[in-house]
């Protein structure tokens, strides 16, 4: 008699951050603390810097020196360690050896946790017990923390069925069949496949206390010289208000928020037709330019795992 296929390895509460590689390192570290908004909570001299928002995160961006900009890694949080080995233990049964752990993070934020990889070669960590940080006020118009990756994939159905199927993660929405909106708790997606020639990042969104405090942290962009590079609007799948720019890496990032709150037993997936009255509600950001699309679509990703020489052979098969 087959074995049942075992379920999600664990019950994710958030995507709790971001790492990001980046040979721009100290124009970037200097770009999200001083432009962006978040602060560093530690930084080791050209090579690292661990930065949160206002949350309750003890970081919430990790950027990385490296050779080639890239996702470094995606860092979901769960409830206790004992989670943590009981994920460990459903990926083996399901054929995925962890790369690291289940054992104590060795990072800024300690934590203990386990890393695997993807289909596609991403980097996913699952952690818990990271370490708590002071309260930071939200009154000025900087990021709560990050509350969305969008990745890009050469095969959505695939990279959708793996973030669900192992993950646990929930389709809130499909956009016709180029996007697929997946979340962990009530908000509308923590995660999204945009189906595409190649994987990489598409962009990182990062929250925004409300309309009030996004148009506000709009207002100190420009301040700064910077306007965005694809609105302000809001979009219909998620209903979130968005502003699309890129870092110096030329990485994009995203200001965003009221994403839309999902009642579990009550939400109703839906496809919506992709039709510019529908990817921007407000009807104010216009078409995205083809700058922002050649930013978004990126340069394929190996992996962080790859070593330089498959990076560098990647990039000139496309180029080729």
């Amino acid at each position: 008699m087959p074995h049942p296929t075992p379920g999600p390895v664990a019950r994710l509460r958030s995507l709790r951050y971001v790492e990001l590689l980046t040979p721009a390192f100290t124009e970037a570290a200097d770009f999200y603390e001083e432009v962006w908004g978040l602060k560093t909570v530690e930084a080791e001299r050209g090579a690292a810097a661990w930065l949160r928002g206002t949350g309750e995160e003890h970081h919430v961006l990790h950027l990385t020196h490296a050779e080639r900009t890239g996702l470094g890694r995606l860092a979901f949080a769960v409830a206790t360690p004992a989670e943590v080995d009981e994920a460990a233990r459903r990926l083996e049964a399901r054929g995925i050896t962890p790369v690291f752990g289940p054992a104590p993070l060795d990072q800024v934020g300690g934590g203990y946790g386990l890393r695997f990889t993807d289909p596609e070669h991403r980097l996913v960590e699952i952690s818990a017990h990271v370490e708590a940080v002071a309260p930071r006020g939200r009154d000025a118009a900087v990021p709560v923390g990050v509350t969305h990756a969008v990745l890009n994939t050469i095969d959505i159905d695939a990279a959708v069925a793996f973030y669900c199927d192992v993950l646990g993660l929930r389709v809130s929405d499909w956009s016709e069949h180029q996007m697929a909106f997946l979340r962990c708790n009530s908000d509308h997606h923590c995660i999204a496949f945009n189906r595409a020639e190649w994987t990489s990042l598409n962009h990182v969104a990062y929250e925004m206390s409300s309309v009030d405090h996004f148009m506000r942290g709009l207002g100190r962009l420009k301040h700064h010289g910077i306007d965005p590079q694809w609105g302000p609007g809001r979009h219909g799948p998620g209903n979130n208000t968005f502003s699309y720019f890129t870092d110096p890496s030329g990485l994009v990032c995203e200001y965003t928020s009221e994403v839309a709150q999902i009642v579990e037993d009550a939400w109703i997936a839906k496809v919506w037709r992709r039709v510019p009255e529908l990817s921007d509600l407000w009807g104010t950001a216009g078409p995205p330019s083809k700058e922002i699309r050649c930013h978004m679509a990126g340069s394929p990703d190996p992996g962080p795992l790859a070593s330089a020489s498959a990076s560098a052979s990647a990039s000139l098969e496309v180029s080729a």
